[in-house]
């Protein structure tokens, strides 16, 4: 076999060691955090964020009616999913709030669509070419790349003009001391691939203390990882994470909690990495759309609308819930199936990233969602 096969298959295998690798990081004008985690699939806010009180809930969930006597109690007509255990506690510790019968401005029942038009902050699905949270980037008066996708491709959301980037872990197992070694000494002497190979090392610095080579999955590690990211000095100040599996047509209890029991660990896990920066962030939950108000034949929900946002952070006013409850007898519900959106998520996602960086609220609105509704008021939730 010749040498240049060699080095082409030598190449190969270490490429597969580290995903994404353009990673580069700048002073931040703001020590303000804020971390986008997007519930891809339609997670059910009504069972996440359970109106206990409500006369219809119980009859129309039946067999998937959580009760609220196990639930985690938040006010007279709230409770919060008992796998939501640390979220319940920043909720008590005046750290996280939640946000029901929410929506983007998407009516119709496609999760790709709806996928779109929330990552866009279009009305309307491929309305926009790029991203709410990219446009957000552009707004931040720092140098650089101040933002970070925790995944293997950037998403929709941080697509666009501002300059970006996005890692994520190989699958594989982690490479040893000796074979990183030969690696750069046999980068060394090509100057692309060399800026290349620093970029990753640099990056895989940051993310490698959170342990996550060959667990992609882990939810506690991924939450270290963006911490490592985010509480460097010279690091992001913006990330998006990604998580699947919120698609509960059949069998939705045992597979909602789990997923509950996921998001909470990894949220969890993030406070704990950021330390001192925890009280510099805010994270926002959200879902492309909800699901119906009634259980279905196979112990699931169907597409539905309105849904509900989680928030945490140490920056937040919270031990909150935000909700102009429409109620769920038949005739309040959306197309006589839905829980009906009384909040727009954009008017949410822009009070909230123009709050964490001091930033002019409507001058936020109309940039990142231009064809925003107006009057669509929110209320103060950040400190201070």
């Amino acid at each position: 076999m010749s040498l240049s096969l060699d080095r082409r298959g030598f190449l190969a295998g270490t490429a597969a060691l580290l995903l994404a690798p353009r990673v580069a990081f700048a002073q931040a004008a703001t020590e303000r955090r804020f971390v986008f985690i997007l519930q891809r699939g339609a997670a059910d806010g009504l069972n996440t964020v359970i109106p206990y009180a409500d006369p219809a809930y119980a009859s129309l969930r039946g067999p998937l009616a959580i009760d609220a006597a196990g639930a985690i109690r938040l006010d007279g007509s709230f409770a919060l999913h008992p796998s939501l255990a640390q979220f319940g506690a920043l909720y008590t510790a005046g750290e996280a709030l939640f946000v029901q019968a929410v929506a983007s401005p998407y009516r119709d029942r496609s999760h790709f669509d709806g996928q779109n038009v929330l990552e866009s902050g279009g009305t309307a699905p491929y309305q926009l070419k790029d991203g709410w949270l990219n446009r957000l980037v552009g707004l931040l008066p720092r140098p650089g790349e101040p933002a970070i996708a925790l995944a293997p491709t950037v998403p929709l959301a941080l697509r666009g003009p501002a300059e970006v980037t996005s890692y994520a872990p190989s699958a594989l197992p982690a490479a040893g001391d000796d074979l990183l070694l030969r690696v750069q000494q046999l980068y060394a002497q090509d100057a692309q691939l060399h800026a290349l190979w620093s970029a990753a090392m640099q990056a895989r610095g940051m993310a490698g203390a959170a342990g996550l080579e060959g667990k992609r999955q882990d939810p506690a590690a991924l939450g270290r990882m963006a911490a490592n990211f985010l509480a460097q000095p010279k690091g992001a100040r913006i990330a998006m994470i990604e998580t699947n599996g919120w698609d509960t047509h059949g069998g939705q209890n045992p597979r909602l909690a789990a997923q509950l029991r996921a998001l909470d660990t990894l949220v969890a896990a993030l406070k704990q990495g950021l330390g001192d920066s925890w009280r510099q962030t805010v994270v926002l939950v959200a879902t492309e759309f909800g699901r119906t108000a009634a259980v279905n034949g196979t112990g699931g929900t169907d597409h539905g609308t309105a849904s509900a946002a989680l928030l945490a952070g140490g920056a937040l006013q919270g031990g909150r819930v935000i909700a102009d409850w429409p109620g769920l007898a038949p005739a309040a519900l959306y197309e006589g199936r839905d829980l009906r959106p009384t909040l727009g998520l954009d008017a949410l996602i822009a009070s909230v990233a123009a709050e964490s960086f001091g930033l002019e609220r409507e001058r936020v609105g109309r940039v990142l969602f231009p064809q925003m509704a107006a009057g669509q008021g929110v209320p103060r939730l950040l400190r201070g």
